[in-house]
Order: C-alpha cells, then sequence, then structure tokens
C-alpha cells in the first residue's frame, strides 16, 4: 500500500482508505438473499456458537453463553470500547483482571493508524495489543454520522474528506470489510448507512434499503468466515414500518448474529425502547442481540428487559476522564468541593482496586489534573459496567430479575419519581415498577 505524508505523527487518512476506484460493481450479488446465503453456509465453519442459558418466564431478558474463537462472552454484556486498540487509562491485563471478556475497536481509526500493512504483519489487533480475549470491530460508519461534514455518501461507499489534508478517501463495504479481516476481530460489523437517528423522510427508507445491499457486498467480500462473523445491522430510524422491513430483509441472510443501530444518537427515550423492544421481536431468538452504543446503567437493565444481549458505549471510561464515578444512584461528581475532605470510598460495596485503595478526598486531590486520577476511576467505572452485567445476569438465572429491576430503579430513584418511558419500557414486558 502506498502511504500518503505523515501528519501530527500518524498517518493521513488517505493511508487507510487508498484512492482506489473498488471494482463494486464485480463484488456485488446479483443473485436472491436465498443465493448469497447459500453461498455464505458453504463458506462459513460457523467461528461464532450460543446458546441461550436461563431466560426470565416474565420479561424478554436471558442469559446466553456465546463462545468465540478467542474466548467465551457471558450474556448479557457490556463491552468497553478501545478506539484505537487500547482502553483509555487501563492496560488489557487490567481489564482480564476486571473479567472483561470482550472489547470494541473502531475500524476508522485503527485503518487510520496504525493502518492495515502494519495489523497484517502483526498478527492482527489480538497480537498487537497483546489481548488474549475476544474483540468485536465496527464497521466505520458511524463516522458518516460522526463527520458528515467530511462525508459524502453515494452507492459505491463513503467518500470522506481526510480531516488532516483534505484528501480524497473511499470507504466501501468491501474495503471496511478489508479492514476488519485485517484487525482480525471475532466479530466484524457490516458497513450500514447510517444516518442521525432523528432524521424524518426518504433518506431514512434510502439508508434502509442501501444496508441491505451493501450487507450483500460485506458478505461477498468477506475473506474469514471460519474466524471472523459479520453482523447484521438493523437500520429504519424510528419509523416502526422501516425498521420491521429491515429486520426481516437481515434475517433472510445466514449469519451469527444480529446488531441493531441508528438509535441512542438524540432521539427520546420513547421513541428509542420502542424501536429496540420492536426489534427485539424480530430478530431471532437463538442468536445474540447487540444494540449499538448503549452504556447507561438504567439503559442496559431496561434494554435487557426487553431482550437485548450485547451492548458498548464509551461513556464509563469518558466520564472518567471528567472526573465522575459511576454508583448506582447515578455519578459522582469527584471534582465537586463537598469530596475534598470525604474520607469514604467511591463505593462502600464495590470490591475493585480503587475503591479498596483510595477514598474521595484523595481522587477530588487530583482529579482531572493528574493523569493517574483518570486511571483510577476507569478502574471504577469498568468494574461498575461489569458488576452491573453480572448481578443482571444472575437474577436472570434465579428467576429473580424482576424484582431486582423494582429493587434497582427504587435505588435510582428512591423517591419513586421514575421516568415515563422506563415505566412504560418494564410495563411492555410485565414489569411494574415499585
Amino acid at each position: 500500500m502506498k502511504y500518503s505524508r505523515r501528519i501530527n505523527g500518524g498517518l493521513a487518512l488517505a493511508s487507510l482508505f487508498p484512492k482506489v476506484r473498488l471494482d463494486c460493481g464485480r463484488r456485488f450479488v446479483n443473485g436472491s438473499a436465498a443465493q448469497v446465503s447459500k453461498m455464505m453456509d458453504e463458506k462459513n465453519s460457523c467461528p461464532l456458537t450460543f446458546e441461550v442459558r436461563a431466560e426470565c418466564p416474565v420479561s424478554k431478558a436471558r442469559t446466553g453463553y456465546m463462545q468465540l474463537v478467542h474466548h467465551h462472552v457471558d450474556t448479557p454484556v457490556f463491552m468497553p470500547v478501545g478506539t484505537q486498540g487500547t482502553l483509555k487509562g487501563l492496560l488489557p491485563q487490567q481489564l482480564e483482571d476486571l473479567d472483561c471478556q470482550i472489547i470494541l475497536g473502531n475500524t476508522y481509526h485503527l485503518g487510520n493508524r496504525p493502518g492495515p500493512d502494519v495489523l497484517d504483519q502483526a498478527g492482527g489487533l489480538h497480537k498487537f495489543m497483546n489481548w488474549k480475549r475476544a474483540l468485536l470491530t465496527d464497521s466505520g460508519g458511524f463516522q458518516m454520522v460522526s463527520l458528515l461534514k467530511l462525508a459524502h455518501i453515494t452507492e459505491e461507499g463513503v467518500n470522506f474528506t481526510s480531516p488532516f489534508d483534505e484528501s480524497k478517501c473511499m470507504l466501501t463495504p468491501e474495503r471496511s470489510i478489508q479492514i476488519q479481516n485485517s484487525i482480525g476481530a471475532d466479530i466484524i460489523m457490516q458497513l450500514d448507512d447510517v444516518v442521525h437517528s432523528t432524521t424524518k423522510g426518504p433518506r431514512v427508507e434510502e439508508a434502509m434499503h442501501r444496508t441491505t445491499r451493501w450487507l450483500d457486498r460485506c458478505l461477498t467480500a468477506h475473506e474469514r468466515p471460519s474466524e471472523q462473523s459479520i453482523f447484521p445491522i438493523v437500520q429504519g430510524g424510528l419509523d416502526p414500518v422501516l425498521r420491521t422491513e429491515s429486520a426481516k430483509q437481515l434475517i433472510q441472510r445466514k449469519v451469527n448474529g444480529y446488531a441493531i443501530g441508528g438509535l441512542s444518537g438524540g432521539e427520546s427515550k420513547h421513541d428509542f425502547w420502542k424501536m429496540v423492544h420492536l426489534t427485539t421481536d424480530i430478530l431471532p431468538k437463538n442468536k445474540p442481540r447487540y444494540l449499538m452504543g448503549v452504556g447507561f446503567a438504567v439503559d442496559l437493565v431496561v434494554c435487557s428487559a426487553l431482550g437485548v444481549d450485547m451492548y458498548d458505549c464509551v461513556f464509563p471510561s469518558r466520564t472518567a476522564r471528567f472526573g465522575c464515578a459511576l454508583v448506582h444512584t447515578g455519578q459522582l461528581n469527584l471534582k465537586q468541593g463537598q469530596y475534598a475532605v470525604d474520607k469514604r470510598p467511591i463505593d462502600e460495596t464495590c470490591t475493585c482496586s480503587t475503591c479498596k485503595t483510595y477514598n474521595r478526598s484523595y481522587i477530588h486531590q487530583i482529579v482531572t489534573i493528574e493523569t493517574v486520577a483518570c486511571h483510577i476511576l476507569t478502574v471504577h467505572n469498568i468494574a461498575f459496567q461489569m458488576r452491573l452485567m453480572r448481578e443482571i445476569r444472575e437474577s436472570i438465572e434465579e428467576k429473580r430479575f424482576p424484582k431486582y429491576v423494582q429493587d434497582y430503579m427504587l435505588k435510582v430513584y428512591p423517591e419513586k419519581n421514575y421516568p415515563e418511558w422506563i415505566a412504560d419500557a418494564l410495563r411492555a414486558v410485565n414489569i411494574e415498577l415499585l
């Protein structure tokens, strides 16, 4: 690959998406969905198996066991985000110590730096970052929204303008899969046509149908189907008809799991939960369901009740960098003066190394000033997320999930001033709050 000049210590964006007009026409699948599925069935030796272990008799919550090439994953699971092959503030060994089974990497950024050639030479991201457990990568499609001013979307793909040198570069479904094949993640995502969650009108339907067409191109381009599973992404915005159609199109393809995309982007919580509920009703029960970009604790509890198995979000590590610690009642902003002489740990019930070693007063003195504060707060916040998911799984397995949800929400809202959307969402799956 011909690399462009280095900018600010990294490669220009064009280095990752070479200025090659991909032979997209020759990579299109002209046959039916059934023909695509048959072809993929022949190529795929199943790098992912999923078993539902326990189901809540009241709601749609369930626990599962997902076996991937590099590690197993217990679901429901929260996946911390290590955008460029590292979770900000933590070492891979620390993530293992926190019982993190799977993390997420970003194709757009990893393709830019270190780039596919370096990852190929290293034998993939697992070896490059010394991570022995499971990995999931997104497709780069989210940047269609986050970098919309720099992107032009066509049927061929997404034409980006480099934020470094304004060079033009194309990310196609084929190129996205090629980069993810180099990364070597256990689960990889199709390139989808992403629109902002509040978008309405013809653009939403256009993106939904294009996402299906791009899925077929991704499946055709996939060079490592015996090692990596492609997850399609359900789109359709906030339109129940379009989202239903999208899910029905995608389940015709032979894949090992599904993602729910296009949400958690600013839409109302009432619209959010309804789209999740609708989608999990359609997706197969015997395959994992991944809700993209969700990480707030109450969202994890509610969406687990709605039948979701996997989540990811930058929130726990990002809020740590802003000096906030996660607790069952919400967040503690340790920058506030009230913690200056508070000798208690962040959470007296937490067993993480931060809560065992440091008190709120100490963290207050260094938070957002010393880099170690980011580290010790991130340890706690990831431990909080792992503990929450473990509690959810245990409550489902022990047939007490509805009671767990009631008690959890009462801790968060002790005055019982529950947000209407939470009460409505839980009522939809037969859980009434106390």
